[in-house]
């Protein structure tokens, strides 16, 4: 009796767990479409109040983006793993 109970709750802690890594997914996924959005809509607004710094924005925009772009990646590949 026991038995069963303990087998039917690690069955349902599995399920859980599968849906808690693809909401983690979802969530890092639109979390840094966000965040990359932020970064471009901002670089833009400062490129148009200085254009004489594009070059130096642009720059610094892209790593920043690709900075949160690998942490987005982690955070998937960490939601994965957990299935």
């Amino acid at each position: 009796m026991l038995a069963t109970v303990l087998l039917q709750a690690a069955v349902a802690a599995a399920g859980l767990g599968k849906l808690g890594a693809a909401i983690g997914a979802g969530i890092a996924a639109v979390g840094a479409g966000i965040g990359i959005g932020k970064i471009g809509g901002s670089a833009m607004e400062a490129i148009a109040r200085q254009p004489e710094s594009s070059g130096d924005i642009r720059m610094n925009m892209i790593i920043i983006a690709a900075l949160v772009e690998g942490v987005a990646l982690f955070a998937v590949v960490i939601c994965f793993l957990a299935l």
